[in-house]
């Protein structure tokens, strides 16, 4: 059954302002002094968060950890802060607690076109403090995406510049067909004059939108990258052209996204070794991104990559109109499957906090707990059972963990995670 879409107005009673405390899966904040003391005088922090275990892989953190919040700002990581000092204390007993998660790859221009999701339903609601929109925009609306989107969402949200004039929103078949529409010096221009906002250059490889054009299209992105100094993320899987010929092109610092794809001109050969131009692109800095979306992640392909020790960067979710009911669903689910894959709770979060930042300049200190850092934090609970799986080709596996989100706090406000069952309702 299709979610119900929350309105802006309905996310935002799901704040936690100063007067309200947290509910649902995450437990009751306290806004009372620990037993035993009496209250302090002047709390020296605004927000503390007690008795979590702190993953903070830029740091090399991972330990039972206090985090207390000031101004926005992270105040102090310490083992065991006084409930006194704080004006609000949460409870972090048996969570996670992490910088806020990063997604690097969404589609969030609501209601342009069959791909826009809501930023803050399915990005903030669901544990993610940033994301940044992969190219729904080209350089004829990213003013209006930074304008009606970026501007109001409470989520952190960035954006990427697509090649073609329209960008992906409207989903169209062929939509790099004229290359009229392909322009490097208005795409670079708009990319320039909504900075920092936009953070990166995007163009999609696939035959069904290049048509035999995709290297003079790859060119022509490559060149609006140059010009506005930023880097460059590649859409690869079904392209016209081999991977190779694609590969050899790209520069360090450009992105690769699908990297774990199973459609034609993927990153294995026909023995499942990866092929060489793929180490070739990691050994000169070029940087490897998920990007699931629904129809671009082969389970079996990316366990032949890890069990190659192809890692991936980053991952992220592609999340969108077409893949929020499933196979992605949400950021946590998806770094769900790279546990059922082998990887460690601390490489996922690596991958969606310290690294992102490593991919793109935000202009600000994220994915990081150090003091004096943007307060923006994820809380998470680690389940155990027995959690379905389901990739682009239908295959299902079983798995033992699943990561759930509880709360997030965006620059010192906290927000509480709403379960799939609200979302329903």
């Amino acid at each position: 059954m299709i979610r119900s879409m929350l309105t802006r107005r309905q996310f935002s009673k799901l704040i936690v302002g100063s007067g309200l405390l947290a509910s649902g899966n995450f437990e009751a904040a306290s806004a009372s002094p620990a037993q035993g003391a009496e209250q302090a005088a002047t709390p020296d922090c605004d927000v503390l968060i007690k008795g979590g275990t702190v993953i903070d892989p830029g740091q090399n953190l991972h330990a039972p950890l206090d985090v207390a919040v000031k101004d926005g700002k992270i105040l102090e990581l310490s083992p065991d802060i006084a409930a006194t000092r704080a004006l609000r204390v949460i409870s972090g007993k048996s969570k996670i607690v992490t910088p806020g998660l990063i997604d690097v790859h969404v589609h969030v221009f609501e209601g342009v076109g069959p791909t826009g999701l809501n930023a803050d339903q399915y990005c903030l609601g669901r544990g993610v403090t940033t994301a940044v929109d992969a190219g729904s925009t080209g350089y004829a609306d990213i003013a209006g995406f930074r304008q009606y989107v970026i501007k109001p969402s409470a989520t952190r949200v960035y954006a990427l510049v697509d090649i073609g004039a329209r960008g992906t929103l409207l989903g169209l078949i062929g939509n790099y067909a004229n290359l009229d529409w392909v322009n490097a010096q208005l795409t670079a221009r708009a990319a320039e004059t909504n900075k920092p906002d936009v953070v990166g250059i995007k163009v999609r490889l696939s035959k069904e939108i290049t048509g035999s054009n995709d290297l003079e299209i790859l060119k022509r992105a490559l060149e609006a990258s140059r010009i506005s100094h930023l880097p460059l993320m590649v859409h690869v899987g079904d392209s016209f052209s081999t991977l190779p010929e694609i590969l050899v092109q790209m520069r360090k610092g450009d992105v690769l996204t699908h990297c774990y794809t199973g459609r034609p001109h993927g990153p294995l050969d026909a023995n499942g070794k990866i092929i060489p131009e793929m180490l070739d692109c990691r050994q000169r800095g070029v940087l490897f991104d998920v990007g699931d979306g629904g129809p671009h992640l082969d389970l079996d392909v990316a366990e032949k990559c890890l069990q190659q020790n192809f890692l991936p960067d980053t991952i992220g979710t592609d999340l969108g109109g077409l893949s929020y009911n499933g196979p992605v669903y949400d950021l946590v689910k998806e770094l769900s499957k790279f546990l059922l894959l082998g990887l460690s709770v601390d490489q996922v979060i690596e991958r969606v906090t310290v690294r992102p930042t490593r991919m793109f300049n935000f202009e600000a200190e994220l994915g990081s707990l150090r003091p004096g850092a943007v307060a923006d934090i994820s809380i998470l609970e680690v389940r155990e059972g027995s959690f379905l799986f389901t990739d682009s080709t239908g295959k299902k596996r079983m798995g033992r963990q699943k990561l759930q989100s509880a709360a997030a706090i965006r620059a010192g406000k906290l927000y509480v995670n709403r379960s799939e069952d609200m979302l329903n309702s």
